[in-house]
C-alpha cells in the first residue's frame, strides 16, 4: 500500500530534519495561556507562519524553501487551556496526559538528572507550559527577525491588560550562570576547517562530544518515491543491505496519526479525527554533555586496548566503540579499524570541500565526480546490518548506535524465528529532531551550559521513545549486558 502524504498539512519538522536543510540556528520558546480567547487568537495568527513539509520536499519544484521556519506543538495542559472539549481530552493517551515529570521512573530521571536539577522553566512550571515553538533559520539574524515578529503578535493581542493573556515563560539556562532566558538558543557546532590552504569556520553536523550526528533517521512511505532512500533508514529485509532490496519503507503510522502502522492497524489517536490527523507526539529533552569527564575516561581506559600502541588511535578507537561509529560517521561494523575510518574520512572531506565549502575552485566535471562519490559515501554510512557481527566482535553490543537501532540483530542469528528481521525493532523507531546548545571550548571541563536538545517524534510515546529509553538504553537485557547502560 502506497501513500501520497499531504505535505501541506504536515509540519515541516516532522517529515524533514531541519539540520539537513541549511538551518544551523534556532530558538525554542515556551508559552503559558492565561486567557483562552486571546490564546486561540494568538494561535490563529501563528498559523500562516507555520512551516509545512511542502516547501522542503526536494521532489517538487514549486515552493521556495524559506529562510526561516516556525513550528508549534501543544502540551495536554495547553490543549485544555485552549478550550478543547473534555470528550476529546479524555481520548489522549496516558503517557501524553501525564507529562515528562510524572514519567521520571520510566525514563530514569534520578540523581543529577532528577527534576530538581532541571532548568527552572521545567523545575518550577509543572502544568503551566502550554505551547512549544521552534524557530530555525539560515542565520541568527533571520531567526531574530522571526522572533521579534512573534513577540509583536503577542503584544498586540495582550494589549494593555493587567494580566497577559499569553506569556513567554522564562527560565532556560544559558552561559555564565544565566537561568532566566526567555528561550532556549540552539546552534550547530561550528568548527575551523582547512579548505585548500585556508581556514574556514563552518557549521558542522557534530555535537559536543564531536561525533557526527543526524546520520540515519527513519524513512517511511510517502517521504520520497526513490526506493534507495530506504537504504539503512527503512526496515530491514533479508536482502542485500547495500541495495534497496535489503530495506523497505516503514509504515507512516509509526510517526503520523491517522495512517496504518507496522501492525497494519491505526495507532491510538485523539478524537475527533480532524484534531489529530497528520499530527504526531513529540518528546522534548535537554541533555547536558559532560565533555571533560567523557574525554578523561577515554584517555584513561583506552590505555587498556590491546594491540594499539598509538595513544590517539587508541583514544579514537574506544570512542568509536562507545558510539558504534567513528567520529566521522563511518560505521564500525563495516569499518572496524582506524585505517578504514581514516580512508573514509579523507574521501568524505574531499567531496564536501568540492561540493559545499569551496565549489567555485573546481570545474563542473570535478564537482560531478565528487557528487557521485559523495552519494556513495552517504550510502556507506547507513547501508549496513549486523548480520555478520551478531556477537559484537566489530561493533560492541553495548554501542549506542546498535542499542537504539539494532537493525534486525535481535534475532541473534535465528533467521527463521520471525517473519522479518525487524520484527522486534520496527515498532520502536522514532524520528530524531533538535540541535546542540551552548559551547564547549574547554575539552577538559564539564562546566558550562552545553549539550543537545533532543526531540523524538513518534505516534506512541510509550511504545517508541519510552521503550527505547527504558529497555534498550537504561537496561541491557536485550543485548545480554544485564543493567549496563549505554
Amino acid at each position: 500500500m502506497s501513500y501520497s502524504l499531504d505535505l501541506h498539512d504536515i509540519q515541516g519538522n516532522i517529515v524533514f530534519g531541519y539540520g539537513h536543510f541549511g538551518y544551523p540556528k534556532g530558538r525554542y520558546i515556551f508559552f503559558k495561556f492565561n486567557d483562552d480567547v486571546k490564546s486561540r487568537e494568538f494561535v490563529g495568527k501563528l498559523v500562516p507562519l507555520v512551516t509545512t513539509s511542502a516547501p522542503l520536499d526536494k521532489q517538487q519544484k514549486i515552493l521556495e524553501k524559506p529562510l526561516v521556519t516556525t513550528n508549534i506543538a501543544f502540551t495536554y495542559a495547553g490543549l485544555r487551556e485552549l478550550g478543547t472539549p473534555d470528550a476529546s481530552l479524555r481520548t489522549f493517551p496516558e503517557d501524553f496526559r501525564m507529562g515528562m515529570k510524572s514519567r521520571l521512573a520510566i525514563l530514569g530521571d534520578n540523581g543529577v538528572s532528577a527534576p530538581e536539577h532541571w532548568d527552572p522553566i521545567w523545575r518550577d512550571n509543572n502544568w503551566d507550559i502550554h505551547m512549544w515553538m521552534s524557530i530555525n533559520g539560515n542565520t541568527e539574524a533571520n531567526v531574530e527577525i522571526r522572533y521579534q515578529r512573534i513577540i509583536r503578535i503577542l503584544d498586540e493581542i495582550n494589549g494593555d491588560a493587567e494580566e497577559a493573556g499569553i506569556e513567554v515563560l522564562i527560565g532556560h539556562r544559558g552561559p555564565n550562570g544565566q537561568d532566566n532566558l526567555p528561550y532556549q538558543p540552539v546552534s550547530a557546532v561550528y568548527a575551523d576547517v582547512e579548505v585548500d590552504g585556508k581556514t574556514v569556520n563552518v557549521p558542522t553536523s557534530m555535537e559536543h562530544f564531536h561525533y557526527t550526528d543526524g546520520i540515519s533517521d527513519p524513512f517511511f512511505k510517502g517521504m520520497s518515491d526513490n526506493p534507495d532512500a530506504a537504504i539503512g533508514a527503512g526496515k530491514p529485509t533479508r536482502g542485500d543491505p547495500t541495495t534497496a532490496e535489503g530495506w523497505q519503507p516503514l509504515e507512516p503510522g509509526e510517526f503520523l496519526l491517522g495512517y496504518r502502522d507496522e501492525m497494519y492497524e491505526y495507532p491510538v489517536a485523539p478524537a475527533p479525527r480532524l484534531l489529530s490527523f497528520n499530527g504526531s507526539f513529540m518528546v522534548y529533552r535537554k541533555l547536558h554533555e559532560n565533555v571533560g569527564a567523557f574525554n578523561e575516561y577515554l584517555k584513561d581506559t583506552s590505555k587498556q586496548i590491546p594491540d594499539v600502541d598509538d595513544e590517539h588511535q587508541a583514544f579514537e578507537t574506544l570512542a568509536a566503540q562507545f558510539s558504534g561509529r567513528w567520529r566521522n560517521g563511518a560505521p564500525l561494523t563495516t569499518h572496524p579499524t582506524w585505517k578504514d575510518a581514516q580512508e573514509f574520512g579523507k574521501s568524505w572531506t574531499d567531496c564536501t570541500v568540492k561540493l559545499f565549502l569551496n565549489p567555485d575552485s573546481y570545474s563542473e566535471e570535478e564537482r560531478k565526480e565528487a557528487r557521485v562519490t559523495y552519494e556513495e559515501l552517504k550510502k556507506i554510512r547507513v547501508a549496513f546490518k549486523y548480520d555478520d557481527d551478531i556477537e559484537g566482535s566489530k561493533c560492541p553490543m553495548t554501542a549506542h548506535a546498535r542499542r537504539v537501532n539494532p537493525r534486525g540483530a535481535l534475532e541473534y542469528g535465528e533467521k527463521d524465528a520471525y517473519g522479518t528481521p525487524g520484527a522486534l525493532v520496527d515498532r520502536r523507531r522514532f524520528l530524531r529532531r533538535g540541535l546542540p546548545y551552548g559551547e564547549s571550548p574547554d575539552r577538559t571541563s564539564n562546566d558550562g551550559d552545553h549539550g543537545i536538545i533532543f526531540m523524538a517524534v513518534n505516534a506512541s510515546i510509550s511504545r517508541q521513545f519510552e521503550f527505547v529509553q527504558q529497555q534498550w538504553i537504561n537496561y541491557g537485557n536485550d543485548f545480554k549486558v544485564s543493567n549496563d547502560k549505554v
